[in-house]
């Protein structure tokens, strides 16, 4: 069955930097557009940025943009996302998420596979 694990959470500094990693598995990855989002507590899950199958085109959401970067190895099976210049509103669980085929969608809704979750928390 298809399982998405994500790590690299934790607790920092605003301003400060991590790295999220996704492995997947039991799918065939290069087939499927990754995207990373996000929930705070009492708010919609959000889009944070997508990468299509190839890793050739990204998208970041407004909110983070010049600050995160997505990016895939599909040798690898994995999907990371770098943050930099991190503040507090990014404070949130991190999904990511997978979609087979072309396109990548902001809509949690697009995305047949899901992740756990990893906790991020930055403090100001």
């Amino acid at each position: 069955q298809v399982q998405l694990v994500e790590s690299g959470g934790g607790l920092v500094q605003a301003g400060g930097s991590l790295r999220l990693s996704c492995a997947a598995s039991g799918l065939t990855f290069s087939s499927y557009t990754m995207g990373w989002f996000r929930q705070a507590p009492g708010k919609e899950r959000e889009f944070v940025a997508g990468v299509s199958r190839s890793g050739g085109i990204t998208y970041d959401a407004d909110s983070v943009k010049g600050r995160f970067t997505i990016s895939r190895d599909n040798a690898n099976n994995k999907v990371y996302v770098q943050m930099n210049s991190l503040k507090p509103e990014d404070t949130a669980v991190y999904y990511c998420a997978a979609r087979p085929g072309v396109g990548v969608p902001a809509a949690p809704s697009s995305y047949n596979y899901w992740g756990q979750g990893t906790q991020v928390t930055v403090s100001s």
